[in-house]
């Protein structure tokens, strides 16, 4: 009577947690993979990203996808009665009472379903002493109660994707990747045999298993398996770590997607189309620079409309050794490609005009830490030029007299609205700041460009599809729209690319390219009607490139992408915004002579005019001080040196040779002029190019009769400079 009480009782106690136990849907919906899947916009996996480091869990597998070698092996190996039973395998619970009795081993009573109960309830788990009456009871309740609720089908799936295998590999998707290197409905025999071998004996030593699964093995093929390479294969298996942490074409892109939080099958704004169309473009033209010390490259390409992200390579991937560094969202100073929006905001301000004249002509601009002497790609000078060419050809040398109208700090405040938060002041880039020497990342560069096609308006970039920005107002429309026609002028372009660029699109697009200090970094960025392209190339540690220029660098991948995304669709030329003005211009440089051809030319209303001339006394009878100051000429003035400033402090640059690194003294005065350094003779007229040399010096302006006119002293320093013999490079050239 007790005994049946006591019995009672423990049916009871563990009746209560079986009844409780969860449906097949509710644990598979809560099932959660140690990898997360990025789909693309398609609803294609783009990438799979390890993000729990705890466990290593694989992808929800249906029975349909799991080998049918591997479900013979395992029902084998752990519970051959499994369909015939209700969840608890009587035959094999008396067997094992038998064999207790008489202290022999057994394959053990229990079932599929009895230990899928225990992996949905950790307190009918096998602990480190075994499980005690009560667990085995509560377990055998369960078991049952499982097999009432859910199909054998359903429990084998559950099972399968629930069982620990080896360390922290759980479930058979991770255990196939892993230890096989293939999805688990490609393992063979062999392998299904080592993988049910696991079940029993998750982390024992590779010849216990080897043993175990060639019993599995004969069972499978009634005694006919050839067991001896089987040492060997499980040992190669247990060693093989083939499930990498990551695996896709958007590395980069799945972790900067993952840091919104996206909810579970979420699709990104990543097109896996473009995607890889954008990774061989630029892995073909990395291949083609080799030779040139180049090998990384990143890319993004924006919808214009929405600010979704379309296309993010990060890095050259293998042809990199540093793979993981991410290039859209690196550091790297931009050369040229922030001219566009020095000549938007002077434009925007009524400064400057598309045909307003600058002269490109050598500068010498006085700082507090000395001489600023920006020079051109090509080491030449063109002379009066409009903004329109200026912008176009990319010359240094008006985009700094630009910058010194509007001022480094009003740039530098334009940059930020344009959302690029600049690390330091205005004040610390100074007047190089016109040509890039400051640090941006290619996602922000890229999104700035955005704007240009968006009439002056920013916002930021989307990670999901269907975006609708906050669009904020950065430039002025007017000036945006006037820039953009200006980087879509092929003519414009030719002084410095020539006829035949690779920036000549057959559909509308404007574009920029750049070149940092050096050559380490070389940049294009454009649009077209609908998207916006941004390409960097260099080299992630900062070494410099050999001879690696904007057309021959990023521009041939930008225009290798903008030609595929309008491969069937047009873009067409955007509309004027109100308050523009288009009207005939001509170029005067007096005498009957045409600076530039005449032409048609926008204007923010009000700032148009029809004659752009150069005045010709002024322009002979002017010259430029370090400061900009105009010193009148005359007989009846004292000759004196006008640049560059007393004091000034020149800096030479030992990677640079010497030819490269002249400094230009200016003197006003009559004819006959001569000038000496450190009292000895060297050069007459009224400019003299000299080598600066480390040290203090006087400078002398003299006569012909070697009578003193005027004198300054300067200092240089620097240790010294290497001899000529690599792509040259002035302290301040930026390339286009």
């Amino acid at each position: 009577m007790l005994r049946r009480a006591c019995a009672a009782f423990c049916l009871a106690a563990t009746a209560a947690p079986a009844l409780a136990l969860p449906t097949f849907d509710e644990v598979r919906a809560d099932y959660r993979s140690s990898e997360t899947l990025v789909l693309s916009r398609e609803g294609e996996v783009i990438q799979r990203l390890r993000t729990d480091v705890t466990v290593r869990r694989g992808q929800w597998l249906q029975l349909a996808d799991i080998s049918p070698a591997l479900r013979r092996a395992l029902i084998l190996s752990e519970d051959r009665r499994f369909y015939a039973h209700s969840g608890v395998d009587w035959t094999a619970v008396s067997a094992a009472a038998w064999a207790n009795l008489w202290h022999q081993r057994t394959r053990g009573a229990s079932t599929l379903t009895m230990q899928l109960a225990g992996l949905l309830d950790g307190d009918w788990r096998q602990g480190a002493g075994g499980r005690t009456v009560t667990q085995k009871l509560g377990q055998a309740v369960a078991a049952q109660a499982l097999e009432r609720r859910w199909r054998k089908d359903q429990i084998l799936e559950a099972y399968l994707n629930l069982v620990p295998f080896r360390g922290e590999i759980v479930g058979l998707d991770a255990l196939a990747r892993t230890l096989f290197g293939k999805a688990a409905h490609g393992l063979d025999a062999r392998e299904a045999a080592v993988a049910a071998a696991l079940v029993r004996a998750p982390n024992a030593r590779a010849a216990l298993v080897a043993r175990r699964a060639c019993g599995v093995l004969r069972d499978m093929q009634q005694g006919k398996a050839d067991c001896d390479a089987l040492d060997l294969f499980t040992a190669a298996a247990l060693q093989r770590r083939a499930y990498d942490a990551s695996e896709g074409i958007a590395p980069h892109f799945a972790r900067q997607w993952l840091r919104g939080n996206p909810a579970p099958g979420a699709r990104s704004s990543l097109s896996a189309p473009l995607q890889r169309v954008a990774q061989q473009s630029l892995t073909r033209h990395l291949r083609e620079l080799r030779g040139r010390n180049v090998q990384d490259a990143a890319l993004v390409v924006l919808d214009n409309a929405s600010g979704e992200v379309l296309a993010w390579v990060g890095s050259s991937g293998s042809l990199s050794q540093a793979g993981e560094v991410d290039g859209v969202l690196a550091l790297r100073q931009p050369g040229s490609t922030l001219k566009p929006f020095l000549y938007a905001q002077a434009i925007g301000q009524r400064r400057l005009t598309a045909a307003s004249l600058l002269h490109d002509s050598p500068a010498q601009i006085a700082t507090a830490g000395g001489l600023y002497i920006p020079q051109n790609y090509d080491r030449r000078f063109k002379g009066w030029v409009s903004v329109r060419t200026a912008l176009a050809a990319s010359l240094n040398v008006p985009a700094v007299r630009t910058l010194v109208m509007v001022t480094p700090d009003a740039f530098f405040e334009q940059l930020r609205a344009l959302g690029m938060p600049l690390p330091e002041s205005g004040g610390y880039y100074g007047y190089s700041l016109a040509l890039g020497s400051s640090e941006v990342r290619l996602l922000e560069l890229a999104n700035a460009y955005r704007a240009l096609a968006n009439c002056g308006r920013t916002s930021p970039v989307a990670y999901a599809p269907g975006a609708r920005p906050a669009f904020t107002q950065a430039l002025p429309a007017d000036a945006a729209f006037i820039v953009g026609d200006i980087l879509a002028d092929a003519n414009a372009r030719v002084p410095t690319f020539g006829t035949d660029s690779v920036l000549n699109t057959r559909f509308w697009t404007a574009v920029k390219t750049g070149t940092s200090k050096d050559m380490r970094d070389n940049w294009a960025l454009g649009w077209s009607q609908r998207y916006t392209v941004g390409v960097w190339l260099g080299n992630a540690g900062g070494a410099a490139m050999h001879d690696v220029s904007g057309t021959s660098g990023a521009a041939p991948i930008w225009a290798d992408v903008m030609a595929w995304l309008h491969r069937a669709a047009p873009s067409r030329a955007p509309q004027p915004p109100a308050g523009l003005v288009r009207q005939q211009v001509v170029f005067d440089a007096g005498g009957g002579d045409w600076l530039e051809g005449a032409r048609q030319e926008w204007f923010v209303r009000g700032t148009q005019q029809a004659v752009f001339a150069i005045d010709s006394e002024a322009s002979g009878a002017y010259t430029k001080s370090a400061r900009g100051q105009k010193h009148a000429q005359s007989e009846e003035l004292a000759a004196r040196i006008v640049a560059p400033a007393p004091g000034s402090i020149i800096a030479l640059d030992p990677d640079i040779p010497p030819v490269h690194q002249r400094l230009r003294f200016e003197a006003t005065g009559g004819p006959g002029l001569r000038w000496r350094i450190d009292g000895r003779a060297a050069g007459q007229g009224a400019a003299l190019a000299w080598l600066p040399w480390p040290g203090r010096h006087r400078v002398e302006l003299v006569d012909a009769r070697g009578q003193m006119l005027d004198q300054i002293r300067i200092e240089v320093r620097g240790a010294g400079v290497k001899p000529a013999g690599r792509s040259p490079d002035a302290p301040v050239v930026h390339r286009p």
